[in-house]
């Protein structure tokens, strides 16, 4: 009796075995496949959130959309203001997981909220006028005269800082209308007809060539943009977030940059 009992005990313990070894698999199979779905996007899946400096609206409206074909399951967002508006909102913890500034300067006072930074672009300042040039502006002196309306950025935002410094290292006096908290607020002052020139990026002149005329500056009287992209520390997506960064100067990312106008890192 005893040995019959075992018996029937042994047998139902190799069916139960056998069952659960085409579920192990299957299990085995799913965890396969989910890896590889995640090494075929190339980066973790997540909603990431890019702050960016105002320049960079149009080509990484572009870039974003490019990432995501490239990364299914992942959306990016971008959040586009002043390079100083930018960090103020990291210094209050505002929730993001990248960075990209107009400027080393602001980039490098938030050492300790975020990864090292990378140059993924440059940058070059322009005269924008109006469309036909109106007012005949051909250089840099010519925004000194007393007539002319000219719109700057402000002192603290980076394209504000670089007008200063290329203004001041000519020794020309430009007394501005309005002094703007972004460059496309400059654009769009001198778009509307509300100033008759304003110094901007030459990739933010070339997004409005319908309405207004870029006035090339000599690169020896000109001053060179940097653009830095970084993750944030607080991120909560950080290995997507790095991915995205690191991203940012590939092959792909940096012709769609250079297509947009701006110079290589």
């Amino acid at each position: 009796m005893s040995v019959t009992f075992t018996g029937r005990r042994t047998a139902a313990a190799l069916l139960t075995a056998a069952l659960l070894v085409p579920l192990a698999a299957c299990g085995s199979d799913e965890k396969d496949s989910g890896d590889r779905a995640t090494a075929s996007s190339g980066a973790p899946k997540a909603d990431l959130t890019v702050l960016a400096a105002s320049s960079l609206t149009d080509v990484f409206r572009t870039a974003g959309a490019a990432y995501e074909k490239e990364h299914p399951g992942t959306k990016v967002t971008f959040s586009f203001g002043g390079s100083q508006e930018l960090a103020a909102q990291v210094q209050q913890g505002a929730p993001a997981d990248a960075l990209v500034t107009a400027d080393t300067r602001t980039m490098d006072g938030l050492g300790s909220d975020t990864g090292t930074p990378t140059v993924i672009a440059k940058n070059r300042l322009v005269i924008a006028t109006g469309k036909g040039n109106p007012e005949k502006v051909e250089s840099l002196k010519d925004l000194a005269g007393p007539e002319l309306k000219v719109v700057l950025a402000a002192p603290e935002v980076p394209v504000g800082r670089y007008s200063k410094q290329i203004l001041d290292t000519q020794k020309i006096d430009v007394k501005p209308v309005s002094e703007e908290p972004n460059v496309r607020a400059v654009l769009s002052k001198v778009e509307l007809g509300e100033a008759d020139a304003g110094l901007v990026y030459r990739t933010d002149a070339a997004t409005a060539t319908d309405k207004v005329d870029a006035i090339d500056i000599p690169d020896a009287q000109n001053a060179v943009a940097s653009y830095p992209a970084a993750t944030l520390k607080t991120s909560k997506n950080s290995e997507a977030a790095t991915a995205f960064v690191t991203w940012l100067s590939t092959p792909e990312a940096q012709k769609i940059l250079t297509d947009a106008g701006f110079q290589k890192p």
